[in-house]
C-alpha cells in the first residue's frame, strides 16, 4: 500500500513527540522520586543527629528499657520508626516492636555500613514489618568508640502516596503538551508537503500531455527554486516535443517518398514502421503494431530477418519474391533485436543486364566468323605478296587480332558471370602452376632482358580451387607485367597463412597513378590507352582476374607507386571454396 509523504512526515513528528513525552514523564517522575527520597533521607539524618544526644547517654549506661520508652514516644512526634542496635546486631530498643522478639540486625546493609563509622542509607523490604522502607543508619560514637547504631526508617507507601497526586498532575501537563505538539506537527507537515503535492499533480498533467501546466509556489525557499526549475523543464519538454513531432513528420514524409520497400521491426517482432513500398509488397495497409510473421507472408523475408538477428550485424543479399529480384539489406537497430530491412527492386536492372549480356554474347559470336575471314585474307595476301602495302597489312592484321582477343575475353567474362557456371575444384599445387606460367612467357621475358622467379615459402599446402581458372588468372597478371615492364624483374610470391593462401605478382614497371587504382578492375578501363592499343591490350584482363578471384571466395588488392612498379595480392581460402559463382 502506498504511503503518502504527508503521513510519513507527520508520522515521524508524531513518533518523536510521543517518545519524548513518554521519556519526559518517566524520567521526571523518577527524578522527583529520587529527590524526595534524598530529602527525606537528609531529614532523617538531621533527626538522627538530634536523637543521638538523648539516646547515647542511655546506651552508655545500659538503660535499654528507658531508651525503648523514649523511642516509642519520639516516633509519634516525628512519624518515623526508630531502632537502636548494639555492635553485635542485637536490637536494644524499637519504636514499634518489642526488641526481645526481633531478630539479630547485624547483617542489615545500613547497620553493617554504620558500624564502620559511616552514615548509611538503604531502600529495601523490611521483613519485620512486611513493607518497603527507607532506612538511615547512624553510628553512635563515644570517645572514638562505636557503642551502637541509631536507625531511622520511613514507610515508602507514604512517599508513594505523595507522588501519586504529583504523577497525575505531571501526566496531564505532558498530555496537553503532546497534543499541542501534534497539532503543530500536523500544520508543519501540511505546510511542508503542500508544494510536493502541487508538483506531483503538475507532473501527472505533463505526463498526460498537458505541456501548458505551470506551478506557482509561494514559499521563499528551495521549493520555489524547484517549482521554477519544473516550469523551465516543462517549457523545454514542450519545445523538444514539438521538435520531435516535426522530425517525426519529416521522417515519415521522407520514408513515404522512398521507392524502396522499408520495414522496421522491434525486438518482439512487432512492426514499428512500414512505408508505402513495403505495404504494397506485403498487401497490408496497416501492419504497424502487428507481428511481422503475421502480416509479411514471405518466408524469405522471415529467413532474412532471422539471419540478421542471429548474426547481430548487417546482412546484404539478393532474394527473389513473386518473380521479382530484390537487393535485400538489413541491419540491427539495437542490441535487443530490432531490425530495419530495405528491399531494392532489381528486376529492371536484371532485365537490362540480361539483355546486355545476351547482346555481348550474340555480337561476339557473330563477329568471330567475319574476323576469322579477315585474318585469313590478310595472311593469304601476305603469303601471296599481293600489291597492298605491307605496313597496311600489318595494321589490318594487328587490329583484327586485337578485336579477336576482345571478343574472346568478352566471352570468357560472360562465362564467369553466368549463374550456372561451375568450378572444377581440385587440390591445386599453385607453385607448380606459377612455374608453368613463367615458362610460357620465358621467350618474351628473355627478349626484354627481364629476370623472373617464383618465391615460395616452405611447406606450402594444396589449395581447393579450379586449376584452369587459377592458371588463367596468373597468365593475365604475368602477361600485364611482361607487357609494361621494360627492365628489372617479375616475381610471383607464394605463402600460406592460417586460413588463406596468398599470391603476390610483383613487377618493376612504370607503376600506376593513384587516381587510376579505384577503377583498375573495371571493364575496358586502361591507364594508358595509346600504349595499351599498341601492345594489343583488351582492357578486360583485370576484370577477368577479379571475377576468377571472386568465384573462389577470395579477395584481390593492388598497390602501386609511379616509377617503382606494381604488386597484385590475391588471397584465396584454403578450404571453403564455393562450387559455383
Amino acid at each position: 500500500m502506498k504511503k503518502s509523504i504527508f503521513f510519513k512526515v507527520f508520522g515521524g513528528y508524531a513518533l518523536i513527540i510521543l517518545v519524548m513525552s513518554a521519556l519526559l514523564l518517566v524520567f521526571s517522575l523518577a527524578k522527583i522520586r529520587t529527590h524526595y527520597q534524598n530529602t527525606l533521607a537528609a531529614e532523617l539524618e538531621n533527626l538522627g543527629r538530634a536523637l543521638s544526644a538523648d539516646v547515647l547517654p542511655l546506651l552508655e549506661n545500659g538503660r535499654a528499657n528507658d531508651m525503648d520508652v523514649i523511642l516509642k514516644k519520639k516516633a509519634k512526634d516525628i512519624n518515623a520508626r526508630i531502632t537502636v542496635i548494639d555492635p553485635q546486631g542485637t536490637v536494644l530498643a524499637d519504636s514499634e516492636k518489642d526488641p526481645a522478639l526481633m531478630e539479630n540486625h547485624m547483617y542489615r546493609p545500613e547497620v553493617m555500613e554504620a558500624l564502620t563509622g559511616k552514615i548509611a542509607r538503604s531502600l529495601r523490604h523490611s521483613v519485620t514489618v512486611e513493607a518497603n522502607m527507607l532506612y538511615m543508619g547512624m553510628p553512635l560514637v563515644k570517645d572514638g568508640r562505636i557503642l551502637g547504631v541509631l536507625r531511622l526508617s520511613l514507610y515508602m507507601k507514604d512517599i508513594d502516596a505523595l507522588l501519586h497526586g504529583l504523577r497525575a498532575s505531571i501526566g496531564r501537563v505532558v498530555l496537553i503538551m503532546a497534543v499541542a505538539a501534534l497539532l503543530l506537527a500536523l500544520l508543519i507537515s501540511f505546510h511542508f508537503t503542500r508544494p510536493i503535492f502541487k508538483l506531483a499533480k503538475a507532473a501527472r498533467q505533463v505526463a498526460g500531455g498537458d505541456f501548458e501546466t505551470n506551478v506557482a509556489i509561494r514559499h521563499k525557499d528551495e521549493f520555489r527554486e524547484l517549482g521554477a526549475a519544473f516550469n523551465l523543464m516543462t517549457v523545454r519538454i514542450r519545445e523538444l516535443f514539438d521538435d520531435a513531432s516535426r522530425q517525426k513528420e519529416g521522417l515519415a514524409n521522407v520514408i513515404s517518398s522512398i521507392r524502396e520497400a522499408v520495414l522496421v521491426v522491434d525486438k518482439q517482432g512487432l512492426v514499428v514502421l512500414a512505408n508505402d513500398g513495403m505495404k504494397a509488397l506485403i498487401k497490408e495497409n496497416a501492419p504497424e503494431g502487428k507481428s511481422y510473421w503475421e502480416v509479411v507472408r514471405k518466408p524469405k523475408i522471415h529467413e532474412f530477418i532471422g539471419r540478421t538477428q542471429a548474426g547481430g550485424g548487417p546482412v546484404c543479399d539478393e532474394i527473389r519474391l513473386d518473380d521479382k529480384y530484390y537487393l535485400a539489406s538489413a541491419a540491427m537497430l539495437d542490441r535487443q533485436g530490432g531490425v530495419v530491412l530495405t528491399l531494392h527492386d532489381l528486376t529492371d536492372l536484371k532485365k537490362v543486364a540480361a539483355l546486355k549480356k545476351d547482346f555481348v554474347i550474340n555480337a561476339s559470336h557473330e563477329l568471330r566468323t567475319p574476323l576469322a575471314a579477315i585474318l585469313g585474307a590478310v595472311e593469304t595476301m601476305e603469303e601471296d605478296g599481293a600489291c597492298m602495302d605491307g605496313a597496311v597489312l600489318d595494321i589490318l592484321k594487328r587490329h583484327a587480332a586485337r578485336l579477336k582477343n576482345i571478343i574472346e575475353d568478352l566471352l570468357k567474362l560472360s562465362e564467369l558471370e553466368d549463374k550456372g557456371f561451375k568450378l572444377d575444384v581440385k587440390d591445386v599445387d599453385i607453385k607448380r602452376l606459377a612455374e608453368n606460367v613463367l615458362q610460357l612467357f620465358s621467350a618474351r621475358i628473355k627478349d626484354k632482358g627481364l629476370a623472373a622467379e617464383v618465391r615460395a615459402s616452405g611447406g606450402l599446402p594444396l589449395v581447393k580451387a579450379d586449376p584452369y581458372q587459377i592458371e588463367q588468372m596468373l597468365i593475365n597478371l604475368v602477361d600485364n607485367a611482361v607487357k609494361f615492364t621494360e627492365k628489372g624483374r617479375i616475381v610471383i610470391s607464394l605463402r600460406a597463412e592460417p586460413h588463406e593462401f596468398v599470391i603476390a605478382v610483383e613487377d618493376t614497371g612504370p607503376g600506376i597513378p593513384a587516381e587510376h587504382l579505384p577503377r583498375l578492375f573495371e571493364r575496358f578501363y586502361v591507364v594508358d590507352k595509346s600504349r595499351s592499343r599498341k601492345l594489343g591490350g583488351t582492357g578486360l584482363g583485370l576484370a577477368i582476374v577479379k571475377h576468377i578471384v571472386l568465384i573462389h571466395n577470395g579477395t584481390i588488392a593492388v598497390a602501386s607507386e609511379e616509377g617503382k612498379g606494381t604488386i597484385f595480392t590475391i588471397k584465396l581460402p584454403l578450404y571453403a571454396v564455393s562450387l559455383s559463382s
